[in-house]
């Protein structure tokens, strides 16, 4: 045997019923639909669910967009790190001063004046704040985020090294 002489079983293969074509072959009048309601009819509108209300309906307007991968940064200014009492400052020692939340990433920003060296290390410093710094004779070290060269995750989602 080959595979050009393999068939199905006798009777196993039927003609498809061709509806709709008057009362002699077996489908006519009503073709099989029954009679009235909407599976008798062709017009349902496209996007009609069954009278649930549409999804058209359902999503909200003019909400605006939140976009989930939003970077969000614990803010500290200079004036704060003034007040510190250590020389070296990070997120560990401003988590432990309780200036910044417990897994944000840290930002410094030039409001006040600096008038003593400190080392500054953080995940961002506005141009300003490390001109300030760095004119009080200190230095500036910019961290990498938690989540590395990839994308942050979103929204809800926790970090994958915290």
């Amino acid at each position: 045997m080959k595979i050009h002489d393999l068939q199905p079983p006798a009777g196993s293969k039927r003609a498809r019923r061709r509806v709709g074509r008057g009362t002699a072959g077996k489908g006519g009048k009503t073709a099989g639909r029954g009679t009235k309601g909407q599976g008798a009819r062709n017009n349902i509108k496209p996007g009609f669910e069954g009278g649930q209300l549409p999804l058209t309906q359902r999503v909200p307007k003019l909400k605006g967009f939140k976009n989930p991968f939003r970077v969000e940064y614990s803010v500290v200014n200079l004036d704060t790190l003034e007040e510190l009492r250590s020389e070296v400052v990070s997120p560990e020692t401003l988590r432990a001063q309780g200036l910044v939340h417990k897994h944000g990433l840290v930002k410094v920003l030039g409001r006040g004046t600096l008038t003593r060296s400190l080392d500054v290390s953080a995940h961002a410093v506005s141009a300003s704040a490390a001109e300030a710094v760095r004119a009080a004779g200190g230095t500036v070290t910019i961290l990498p985020p938690p989540w590395g060269d990839r994308r942050p995750p979103a929204k809800g989602n926790a970090l994958t090294n915290r």
